[in-house]
């Protein structure tokens, strides 16, 4: 968009922006780097096209991926600066007019710094800050979009696996390294350890999963869930304030 447009989609009525909170890090062998940031870029698109008055800012990258900083490509950002930058989205999209903000972190390590953000910086501003930082649910959603394709897997904690290998397909198969895809560990996998010792610890490759199982279909499907869920999230805060 050029500015003329946003400002005739604030006098359109146009009163939501939605923001999505994306990295840039390791995602195996075989997808980009800038993956959680692609999905942030459909995820506000859709988002905002299925709101139809709302607008899609650009995604915010990097974020806060220290776990991920043994393989080479990932840059990470403290929390400290994530949420400075937030803060500023919020303040700049208010003073433009904008009533709510929503918030939609598409990595697991930025979910906390923007639960934490978030009411801090509403209190700041007129506009409501509507953050949709559930990682259990996000992960949820991934493995039900998955299903819901008819790939009976799922995976407790998931990157560069199947879920994401298959949004990345739908997005834009090109950017998927086909000849390059590598399973990594599957099963029970600790959280806590993966964030305090980082993610080389526990997978060579970068990847937790099994990739192979990925489909455009799938990812399709998986995108349509979430958006729809989200949907339902933001329209309800909205009508309750």
């Amino acid at each position: 968009m050029v500015w003329p447009e946003v400002e005739a989609a604030l006098e359109d009525g146009t009163r939501t922006a939605i923001v999505s909170v994306g990295s840039i890090e390791q995602h195996g062998p075989h997808l980009p780097l800038n993956m959680d940031t692609l999905d942030g870029d459909e995820l506000s698109r859709r988002i905002a096209a299925q709101l139809g008055d709302a607008v899609a800012a650009p995604t915010i990258r990097p974020g806060c991926s220290g776990h991920h900083m043994a393989f080479p490509g990932t840059i990470s950002i403290p929390p400290e600066t994530l949420m400075d930058v937030i803060r500023g989205y919020c303040r700049s999209l208010d003073e433009h007019g904008f009533e709510h903000v929503v918030l939609v972190p598409t990595h697991g390590g930025n979910f906390g710094p923007v639960r934490t953000v978030a009411p801090d910086v509403a209190r700041q501003i007129d506009a409501t800050v509507i953050p949709l930082a559930d990682l259990d649910e996000h992960m949820q959603l991934l493995n039900e979009g998955l299903n819901d394709a008819g790939i009976d897997y799922e995976q407790d904690v998931i990157h560069a696996g199947a879920a994401e290998t298959a949004v990345v397909l739908a997005v834009d198969e090109e950017l998927v390294r086909l000849e390059d895809i590598e399973s990594g560990p599957e099963g029970d996998i600790s959280t806590a350890r993966l964030l305090s010792e980082g993610f080389k610890t526990i997978t060579e490759n970068g990847v937790l999963g099994d990739p192979t199982e990925a489909t455009a279909e799938a990812g399709e499907t998986i995108i349509q869930h979430v958006v729809d869920t989200y949907v339902d999230h933001i329209e309800r805060e909205r009508r309750s304030v």
